[in-house]
């Protein structure tokens, strides 16, 4: 039987209830829609397969010549000649071998390629609600483990339904045409095949299903406790005899389950082979008694049993080809599960870049609410936060901001007030679901994502870096910026001098997220990032919030040069940093209930007074709480 047991056991260990599931409407007509570009590789593919799939019978029925008309007949000559006409079809079956395996990489690798850049292309397009709410884990694994899978359609799947199609039907009428009654005979055994085919197949698909679970809970638990921020969390909170006690555990019922699996597939095996053998046994013993009552010739004889050999194997597989076909269609169905995700955040038909020269920022009688799970996310990629399925309340209500191109506006309040929210709508990571946002006059929903993402900038409360060296964080803003631009940038973010003393400078690796800086020093390397940029509407989130007064001095240096001559908004964490701002606008709730300078509102009272009160002067605070100097303006 060769390999062919354990391409049963493939096909048969699968999950049969895929086979009743029932796919979204127009999944195989998308399908075939990406067969396409390769078709006439596909058509060749194919024409490969076939002929290999007709040599399965060639070599048995040479051999019954070889046999009838050399040995037996003792003439030598044919025995050569048909000796060398095995050893060229031998040949001839390895080249079609390596031929067809070419086109099956070519079609299997091009397919995967463009669906796994597709599907990464769709994801980034999406808005930052999507990856709030899904596992990176669940993405990754549309990306490699379902595109894979829809490849197989193309490659494994077909090539095998073909092949094994072709070889039953060849096998069987050679069979029929050497011998009907023991074709017949042999025929009557394959329930023997498919029946315990069918039940073990069954328990090895439980066994897998349960192994791909326990793996995948064991490989979460690395990822989090191997990246930084998990890595510390557990040197700081966690116990290393309970993680190391509990890992084991977890990688014992992993080392049950491959036990279970393995013996059940050394089962599997030996039943195939040993209905195969009494197969074989029962073709020489009835074959062997025809042979010699002279009604079949031993030549016969020897090519029935061959061909018995390459008839089981192929039969137990089409047995099964629906639950294989289905098994491939779903991991495509999953693939555009993803691409079918509109993204909420799209450039429209027609969009113009924004114009030349200064630019001003307006906010008008915008509001906003986030959208719900359904609108933005897949409960299949979020696992445990699939339950949570609502969108928010209102969280702006009728915000009018004006800000003048060059000015510098500063958005104060409590936390929950929506000052994050507000940024991410100058920066286009949501739109609003009422009113506008415009920039230089024009509205965002109008503008090229290119020209919005080149001129406007934001440096968010926590930097961000790659796993990567400080040269390509920095250029990731910028690709064509020179090593004097670089330089220039790090000089007036006051970072300099420290990347200076590290001993590969440029060429410092940061780590995982940056974890290899300081805060203040990762702050200050997004500053840099940021000049580089020069972007023209500068966005800043709380960039020195959570900074030690040295640092905070630091990173303040490099946000004054940051800020000169741009437009500018700013989330002011502490008051004493926007006292020169050009217009202070106060929100609660998601109102803006306070706007002017500085010395305005603390003479008005309210809530910028409370809130100054508070950092500054207790006393006056609750002074202040006491009087009702907190109602709106």
């Amino acid at each position: 039987m060769g390999m062919q047991p354990w391409m049963a056991m493939r096909s048969m260990s699968r999950d049969s209830s895929v086979a009743e599931r029932r796919l979204a409407p127009g999944t195989r007509r998308r399908v075939l829609a990406y067969a396409g570009p390769y078709r006439r590789a596909i058509i060749a593919f194919l024409a490969v397969v076939v002929l290999d799939s007709v040599l399965v019978v060639t070599v048995p029925l040479l051999l019954k010549s070889l046999v009838d008309d050399g040995v037996i007949p003792k003439d030598s000559s044919v025995v050569i000649r048909l000796s060398l006409l095995v050893a060229v079809i031998a040949v001839l079956d390895a080249v079609l071998t390596v031929v067809s395996r070419w086109y099956s990489s070519r079609i299997g690798e091009g397919l995967i390629n463009d669906l796994r850049t597709q599907v990464f292309a769709h994801v980034l397009r999406q808005p930052i609600a999507f990856f709030t709410r899904a596992q990176t884990g669940s993405l990754v694994s549309r990306l490699n483990n379902d595109v894979v899978g829809a490849q197989q359609a193309f490659t494994s799947v077909l090539s095998n339904v073909v092949s094994n199609i072709v070889s039953v039907a060849l096998v069987i009428a050679a069979m029929l045409a050497l011998s009907w009654q023991l074709t017949l005979g042999s025929l009557m055994l394959v329930p023997l095949f498919l029946i315990p085919a069918k039940l073990m197949g069954k328990r090895l698909a439980e066994l897998a299903h349960r192994q791909m679970t326990l793996n995948a809970d064991m490989g979460t638990r690395m990822t989090e406790r191997f990246n930084v921020a998990g890595a510390l969390l557990v040197k700081l909170f966690g116990s290393p005899a309970r993680e190391e006690q509990e890992y084991a555990e977890r990688a014992g019922r992993v080392r049950d389950i491959g036990v279970q699996i393995a013996f059940n597939r050394t089962i599997f095996i030996a039943a195939l082979s040993l209905v195969a053998a009494l197969a074989t046994a029962m073709v020489y013993g009835f074959g062997g008694v025809m042979a010699v009552n002279g009604s079949l010739s031993v030549g016969t004889l020897l090519a029935l049993a061959a061909l018995l050999a390459r008839l089981y194997g192929p039969l137990t597989s089409l047995s099964n080809v629906r639950v294989d076909v289905m098994t491939a269609l779903i991991s495509f169905e999953r693939v555009f599960e993803v691409l079918d995700l509109e993204p909420l955040v799209t450039e429209k038909p027609g969009a113009v870049d924004l114009p030349a020269g200064p630019l001003g920022v307006e906010l008008d009688h915008v509001g906003f609410r986030y959208p719900s799970a359904d609108e933005v996310s897949l409960a299949s990629l979020e696992s445990v936060a699939s339950g949570d399925r609502r969108g928010s309340g209102v969280v702006l209500q009728d915000i009018t901001v004006s800000v003048p191109a060059g000015a510098l506006v500063a958005l104060v309040g409590p936390s929950g007030a929506g000052k994050t929210t507000l940024t991410s709508l100058v920066a286009r990571l949501y739109d609003p679901t009422s009113g506008a946002v415009r920039i230089g006059e024009v509205d965002l929903r109008d503008t090229t994502m290119t020209s919005l993402r080149d001129r406007v900038g934001v440096v968010t409360q926590e930097a961000h870096l790659f796993h990567d060296t400080i040269r390509a964080n920095l250029l990731y803003a910028r690709p064509d910026a020179t090593d004097e631009q670089i330089r220039a940038a790090l000089t007036a973010a006051q970072i300099s001098a420290l990347v200076d003393e590290l001993p590969e400078g440029l060429d410092t690796v940061v780590g995982d997220r940056g974890h290899r800086l300081s805060g203040g020093e990762k702050q200050r390397l997004a500053i840099a990032r940021l000049l580089l940029k020069a972007p023209d509407v500068v966005v800043l989130d709380e960039a020195t919030a959570h900074l030690d007064s040295e640092s905070e001095v630091a990173v303040q240096r490099a946000l004054d040069a940051a800020l000169e001559g741009r437009t500018s908004i700013v989330i002011a964490h502490r008051l004493s940093t926007i006292r020169q701002a050009d217009l202070i606008v106060v929100l609660d709730h998601g109102r803006v209930v306070q706007t002017g300078r500085h010395a305005e509102l603390l003479a008005a009272g309210g809530l910028y007074a409370l809130l100054h009160a508070t950092q500054f002067d207790e006393g006056r605070a609750d002074q202040l709480a006491g009087s009702g100097a907190l109602d709106p303006v």
